[in-house]
């Protein structure tokens, strides 16, 4: 499984460690991943996820994974997240279908 963020994209990034007499070698910047279990309103269920912590403010941020999915853009959404998105939009245009009836 890659080292990437399912909702924003973080990867790892290369550069280099440089030492006190600027002797410079390799490394990779890790994003903080964890896998977290979000709950959708839409769905009515919780969904795993591996986010960047900092994905998980925006979120959090956002008011929750529903309005985080549908201002972000299918670009930098992972496979995963991309369907979900397309689940919650079709439950919430069914549930105000509802609502309209």
């Amino acid at each position: 499984m890659s080292r990437r963020c399912e909702l924003t994209g973080k990867a790892v990034l290369t550069g280099h460690k440089v030492s006190h007499s600027n002797h410079k070698t390799k490394r990779t910047f890790r994003p903080n991943l964890l896998q977290v279990s979000l709950i959708s309103e839409a769905l009515g269920r919780s969904v795993r996820l591996k986010v960047s912590a900092n994905a998980l403010r925006s979120v959090e941020h956002r008011g929750g994974l529903d309005a985080f999915l549908a201002k972000a853009s299918e670009l930098e959404l992972s496979q995963n997240a991309r369907e979900l998105k397309r689940k919650i939009a079709k439950a919430a245009a069914g549930e105000a279908q509802a609502v309209a009836s």
